[in-house]
C-alpha cells in the first residue's frame, strides 16, 4: 500500500469517527436533558441552556475532526 492510499484511508476513518461518536453523544445528552426536564419542569430553562452549550462544544469537536479529514484528503 502506497502512502496516498494510507492517507486516503486515514482521512476516511477520521471523518467517520468524527461524525459517528459525537452524534451518539449528542443523542445521549439530549435524552438525558429531556428526562431531566420531565422530572423537574421548573429547571427547564437552566437545563436547556446547559444542553445548548454542551451540544455546541460537541459540534465543534466534530468540525475539528472533519477539518483534519479534509486536510488529509487534500494531500492525496
Amino acid at each position: 500500500m502506497d502512502s496516498s492510499a494510507i492517507i486516503a484511508l486515514s482521512a476516511a476513518i477520521a471523518i467517520a469517527v468524527s461524525t459517528i461518536f459525537p452524534a451518539l453523544g449528542q443523542g445521549l445528552a439530549a435524552k438525558a436533558a429531556m428526562e431531566s426536564i420531565a422530572r423537574q419542569p421548573d429547571a427547564a430553562k437552566d437545563i436547556r441552556s446547559t444542553l445548548i452549550i454542551a451540544l455546541s462544544l460537541m459540534e465543534a469537536l466534530t468540525i475539528y475532526g472533519l477539518l483534519i479529514g479534509f486536510i488529509l484528503a487534500s494531500k492525496v
